[in-house]
């Protein structure tokens, strides 16, 4: 603030010091604030990063699960269509439906713990 206005309003010493002191204090409160807020902004940018980074991999892993899942499909379509009997038929069925649900179980499984990590990545401070 210009010393010289307070000069000319004829502003006591102790007045003018105190409103310095003021001025000075708020400017530094601001910088604080401007700061904390600059580093919220970059962890925020940190934890979207993360996060989408995170999503882009289980997406991924789902694809491949997807294309497994599908090639197993078409293996046994391939074993049916060679199937001699009606009771190759049934067991080849129930050897893929056996297969499918625990290929289903350990995909559901290591997606879930991925999206866990996901999670807990996403959320971790990042460095400063």
């Amino acid at each position: 603030m210009n010393t010289q206005a307070f000069d000319q309003l004829n502003v006591p010493t102790e007045v003018r010091a105190f409103a310095e002191k003021s001025l000075e204090q708020a400017r530094k409160a601001f910088d604080g604030f401007a700061s904390a807020a600059g580093e919220a902004a970059s962890s925020l940018e940190g934890r979207a990063a993360a996060a989408q980074t995170g999503a882009k991999d289980v997406a991924k892993k789902a694809m491949t699960f997807a294309e497994q899942n599908v090639e197993n499909s078409f293996d046994f379509v391939q074993k049916l269509v060679q199937a001699k009997d009606v009771s190759e038929v049934v067991k080849l069925h129930s050897d893929y439906v056996k297969r499918q649900i625990d290929v289903l179980s350990e995909q559901a499984k290591e997606l879930g713990q991925s999206a866990t990590r996901m999670a807990a990545d996403s959320a971790k401070p990042r460095g400063r």
